[in-house]
């Protein structure tokens, strides 16, 4: 019986995939539109913007999709 070689041995390397960021953390939504977290905090549902709590308490984080917020942000174009 002969031995095969593993898959692995023959093939070329993997390349890893980047994984592309769906959720947007509290603080990056900040710094995308020039404000304070409080404010996104304050604000967000008012403007439409659909907060994710993941967690409980003082550590919960509030996530919003990057998806949402950019389409919010381009409905704010003047012209």
């Amino acid at each position: 019986m002969e031995s095969q070689p593993h898959p692995s041995e023959n093939s070329p390397p993997r390349k890893r995939r980047r994984i592309e960021a769906v959720l947007m953390e509290t603080s990056e939504v900040a710094t995308m539109l020039s404000m304070s977290t409080s404010w996104v905090y304050r604000e967000a549902s008012k403007l439409g913007l659909k907060g994710y709590k993941l967690g409980r308490g003082k550590n919960a984080k509030v996530l919003y999709k990057k998806a949402e917020v950019f389409k919010w942000l381009e409905q704010q174009k003047i012209h």
